[in-house]
């Protein structure tokens, strides 16, 4: 039994490997993206198919393009709307709907991943808004608004579906987390039982651990470490990639099994970085999007930059 086990565990390394240096091999560490495309998010899709959208200020703000991490080839899948926005967004594998904040809109865009057609526009708020970013649990949708203590919920039906006219409700964060200047709650992520959402506040670089029922909000305790310019994250079991825009760099941080508390391990950086914004994951590999806050839009070339992570 045990030379079994052993064997068992070699061809599994053997097979991981082998997985890892394929992708390496044949997925282009660049990915370039239209010119003056001005994007902020980027979400994987079904397949090797990924997304990113136009943001404000953009020529093509509102826009999704969808390309192939395989080949590094892509169109534009929905036009440039008048009032649209396309921020932090994320794909339900379950429906291939494709869900993207809205940013200064107040509104969550609601696309089918396949035809870029509308399945539902849900205005959150007239009120001065950022709705900067999305995550996908099994029941609901969840967007914050870097501009208040809001997080605005999108219940879903059995197997991610809307209901047939869809509604949404409005978490007030609380406890641990206080409004300050600037930008407020930004990336979020969820776990996979979607018992708790982490945030991420980009003003103070501080982590929450907020309760989706609830709102209530606990400060995860990272000593002394703060991830100020916090934007994208992404959670896998229970390290949390937190993208630090203007730094240029991932921070890797691996969190206790109660959410309460981490530990900074590492930054990933990458020559190619140029403030990226968010991230998505596939395979052994992050995949960043340059958003160049820095740089003007009209005429600025822009790419998906991936990193290894195994």
């Amino acid at each position: 039994m045990k030379t079994t086990i052993t064997l068992a565990a070699f061809l599994a390394s053997v097979f991981a490997f082998d997985a890892s240096a394929k992708e390496k091999e044949t997925f282009p560490e660049i990915i370039p993206l239209p010119n003056s495309w001005g994007p902020e998010g980027i979400a994987v899709g079904r397949g090797t198919e990924f997304f990113t959208g136009a943001r404000q200020m953009s020529p093509l703000q509102g826009a999704i393009y969808k390309g192939d991490l395989r080949t590094g080839e892509g169109n534009i899948l929905v036009p440039s709307q008048p009032g649209r926005y396309a921020l932090g967004m994320k794909v339900d594998e379950r429906t291939d709907y494709l869900f993207v904040a809205g940013g200064p809109s107040g509104t969550g865009f609601i696309y089918n991943a396949k035809t870029g057609e509308d399945v539902a526009v849900i205005k959150f708020t007239a009120a001065s808004s950022f709705i900067n970013d999305v995550v996908i649990t099994r029941d609901a949708a969840y967007f914050t608004d870097s501009l208040s203590p809001s997080i605005y919920v999108v219940p879903l039906d059995r197997g991610g579906k809307l209901p047939a006219t869809p509604t949404f409700s409005v978490l007030i964060v609380t406890g641990d987390f206080q409004m300050t200047a600037g930008f407020n709650m930004n990336g979020i992520v969820a776990t996979p039982n979607g018992k708790s959402l982490i945030v991420v506040q980009s003003s103070t670089g501080l982590l929450f651990r907020v309760n989706p029922v609830t709102g209530i909000a606990d400060m995860i305790d990272l000593g002394d470490v703060l991830l100020t310019n916090g934007d994208g994250l992404w959670l896998d079991e229970r390290t949390l990639y937190v993208v630090r825009n203007r730094l240029n760099e991932i921070a890797v941080v691996e969190l206790d099994h109660t959410l309460g508390s981490g530990v900074f391990v590492d930054n990933i950086t990458n020559p190619n970085f140029d403030v990226p914004t968010t991230i998505a994951e596939f395979g052994h590999s992050l995949y960043a999007v340059n958003a160049r806050l820095t740089t003007p839009i009209p005429g600025a070339d822009y790419q998906v930059v991936r990193v290894s992570i195994d």
